[in-house]
């Protein structure tokens, strides 16, 4: 086992690999050794709903792209840890450039922002001049930066909403949220071709028969989802809407079509109902994102005890990316 005090080699280690492959004393209190650390440097945890449920219970915020913005924007601590994936944590430091912002594993990325490289997204953009952009924000902070509004999938459809009918847009990244968003309003925005690898694997079949297995479930699905999904769905909403709308609809059963983290939530406030993750294509019984279930207790330990990795941008950068977000937040 290596000596966790050994700074210079765990600095070492974070900077050649984005995070280390070693193993911490299995007797530490990491709860407790957290807690103290978030004490000793004035540190908030910001946690997505698609973490494991211990780092749910860790957080000292646990909300959706928005909420998690939003907090991000408001806080008063000297560090943000971000326990999500790299686009958040980005969001986070372009909303505090003067704070540190520490996400526990570099490589925890998001296939839907990979799935919209710059160069190829701003000859896309130039094609439709006159055109207003709206990214969903699950991006890269340089789409940010190429961005007229920025959104979330709570806020989508009212931002859309907010521009006169008029105003053509081009809807980057998520082509299904996009498709969603046009069938609602009645737009006919141009869409870039990205999406989400873990809404896109939702078997159909697999969902219908699982409705017929339980003829008093609901489904409850995300706007990530493809459309044949959503056409079958009982409610679709972002992941603080679906959470939400658990609590206050009186089925006490749900087939859930989104990330699977979020059942620990569901569960937690709704503990006399049943939640059952939806079918994919998979072997694999539900949907979990690889990059999001990277992060973990001792990951976070480790991240709050060295501040590392620690996510740098530059200004011209945050300049530029800090306009669209403060957009949204002003018409959320």
């Amino acid at each position: 086992m290596v000596d966790i005090h050994n700074e210079s080699f765990i600095k070492n280690q974070i900077d050649n690999i984005g995070f280390y492959n070693i193993e911490i004393d299995p007797t530490l209190n990491l709860f407790e050794e957290i807690s103290n650390l978030k004490k000793e440097k004035n540190a908030i945890i910001l946690a997505h709903y698609y973490q494991d449920a211990e780092i749910q219970e860790i957080a000292d915020y646990l909300g959706d792209s928005l909420g998690l913005s939003q907090k991000a924007a408001n806080t008063n601590a000297d560090i943000i840890l971000f326990a999500g994936v790299h686009f958040m944590a980005e969001t986070a430091k372009i909303l505090n450039p003067t704070k540190k912002v520490l996400i526990p594993d570099l490589k925890a990325g998001c296939s839907l922002s990979d799935s919209t490289p710059t160069a190829e997204f701003k000859k896309f953009i130039n094609n439709y001049p006159n055109h207003i952009v709206i990214s969903y924000i699950n991006c890269s902070a340089e789409i940010k930066a190429l961005s007229d509004i920025i959104c979330t999938s709570s806020n989508a459809i009212k931002i859309v909403e907010s521009l006169p009918k008029t105003q053509p847009i081009i809807f980057a990244p998520d082509k299904n949220l996009g498709n969603y968003i046009n069938k609602v309003t009645g737009r006919n925005m141009i869409l870039w071709n990205g999406s989400c690898m873990v809404h896109e694997i939702f078997n159909l079949e697999k969902l219908i028969k699982l409705k017929i297995r339980h003829p008093k479930a609901q489904l409850i699905s995300h706007p990530e989802c493809e459309e044949e999904i959503l056409a079958i769905s009982d409610y679709i909403g972002s992941t603080t809407e679906l959470l939400r709308y658990t609590q206050h609809n009186p089925s006490k059963e749900f087939i859930i079509a989104t990330e699977a983290g979020i059942l620990h939530q569901m569960q937690k406030l709704n503990p006399n109902k049943t939640f059952i993750p939806g079918p994919n294509n998979t072997i694999c019984a539900c949907n979990e994102c690889p990059f999001m279930k990277l992060n973990t207790l001792e990951k976070i330990y480790i991240t709050l005890k060295y501040e590392l990795p620690e996510i740098n941008l530059d200004n011209e950068l945050i300049n530029k990316a800090i306009i669209p977000i403060k957009r949204m937040l002003e018409l959320s």
